[in-house]
């Protein structure tokens, strides 16, 4: 029997998407994720339920996977008001619009799918089950770092001081001396 990773745990979580008719001539469905189902096994756009011209399909299941080194980023997920998975899509390459890329509960590496513009990032809310594990997992791993501020290291690379100005260029003389320093005291 294999023990389980210490820096990492991973749960199935299944997607719910939602379609309803577009609100444009040039775009006949629109798709948005609703629902996330803990425990989820294998789907492929599955009917769930439906209503008129509304339906709301089981996409698919992925990986749901918590690392111990982004508790701290997890735990500002936590802080939202509802807390929030986020799910990456990419267009799909069947007949469906969308296949999963990713499922993430770190918001830090949803806004980088977000920067790229291939992907589409929708933050979908937790239910409360997946809420109470993602806590449990960041009370447990979460280690706050104290504030130490930096303080400014004033020395001399060479430890002798001729005025010189930065020592890596070479130059006759130094660019911020006062240019009455160099006058030659003429003879009266």
């Amino acid at each position: 029997m294999t023990t389980p990773d210490p820096r990492y745990i991973e749960m199935p979580v299944g997607v719910v998407m939602q379609r309803r008719p577009g609100v444009t001539r040039w775009q006949k469905w629109a798709y948005t994720p609703t629902a996330l189902l803990p425990g989820a096994g294998p789907a492929h756009w599955k009917m769930l339920r439906e209503n008129g011209e509304i339906a709301e399909y089981h996409i698919g299941t992925a990986t749901l996977t918590l690392w111990r080194t982004d508790a701290e980023a997890y735990r500002i997920g936590l802080a939202e008001q509802v807390v929030c998975a986020y799910v990456v899509l990419q267009p799909g390459e069947d007949d469906w619009p969308y296949k999963i890329k990713l499922i993430t509960a770190n918001p830090h590496e949803a806004m980088q799918y977000s920067d790229g513009g291939d992907d589409v990032v929708e933050k979908v809310p937790m239910p409360p089950a997946l809420v109470a594990w993602m806590q449990d997992w960041t009370d447990t791993h979460y280690v706050e770092e104290p504030f130490v501020k930096r303080k400014r290291q004033r020395y001399l690379e060479d430890k002798v001081e001729d005025g010189k100005g930065d020592p890596r260029i070479t130059q006759v003389s130094d660019v911020y001396r006062a240019p009455s320093r160099d006058r030659k005291i003429r003879p009266s």
